[in-house]
């Protein structure tokens, strides 16, 4: 008689079986591990699944974002995108791209109102996160200012000078002018680094010695000058370089 061979799956076939998120041990899935733990545990591809909600076919939601982001990352590069790029991206499209889109828009909102007019700012670290929220994607660099009363209350943002790819010209006297019409007791400025290396130059050294010395000349102060890059942003003021 005729033995009949049965065929063990090879690895191939069983790479294809993906297990469905629900099934993974629940200090493992994004949901549960971010309601425990809170959301700085998650990686890129966890917090991205969330807003996925599901996978393409034969990857669940984290496989599927950790694709995105090996395909179209890193993060930034991905979420820079306009709603209408993200849509052609494999495993978005509409609807998933509206839902980045609009998160990403709440969380600019949110920090922003953080620095409305007449609003005290007792966490200076919001100040950089505010700085990286309006430059980071800039594609030239761009030199701003948020301007603050005798309370560190905000008064106001301004984009001052824009540049090129790799500088942009600072005038203190500019800086001087616009501090004095808003009233201004206290000025943190901030610029972004398009290369995406947020290290100070020695350049930038110079510029907020200069920016100081001309600011004190009317009794305002300079508290900080943020580098914007990858990452989180640099505070001049913690190297000691303000």
């Amino acid at each position: 008689m005729q033995r009949i061979r049965r065929m063990s799956p090879s690895p191939r076939r069983a790479e294809h079986v993906a297990m469905h998120i629900r099934d993974w041990p629940a200090c493992e899935r994004p949901r549960e591990k971010l309601l425990s733990r809170g959301p700085s545990v998650l990686s890129d591809a966890e917090l991205l699944a969330i807003f996925l909600g599901s996978g393409t076919a034969g990857r669940d939601a984290v496989a599927t974002a950790r694709d995105l982001l090996q395909a179209h990352g890193p993060l930034r590069g991905l979420l820079d995108r306009s709603a209408q790029a993200m849509t052609e991206l494999p495993g978005l499209g509409p609807a998933r791209a509206c839902t980045l889109v609009a998160a990403l828009e709440l969380g600019h909102r949110h920090l922003a109102a953080q620095l409305e007019r007449g609003i005290t700012l007792s966490d200076p670290s919001a100040a950089g996160r505010y700085f990286a929220q309006r430059l980071r994607a800039q594609p030239r660099e761009v030199f701003a200012a948020l301007f603050l009363d005798t309370r560190h209350r905000a008064l106001g943002f301004e984009p001052l000078f824009h540049g090129s790819i790799d500088g942009a010209e600072v005038h203190p006297r500019v800086l001087v002018e616009r501090a004095l019409a808003q009233g201004a007791a206290a000025v943190i400025v901030g610029h972004n680094h398009p290369s995406g290396n947020p290290e100070p130059s020695a350049a930038d050294r110079a510029v907020t010695a200069r920016l100081k010395q001309a600011l004190a000349l009317v009794d305002v102060r300079l508290l900080d000058h943020f580098v914007i890059g990858d990452g989180p942003p640099v505070s001049m003021a913690a190297r000691g370089m303000v």
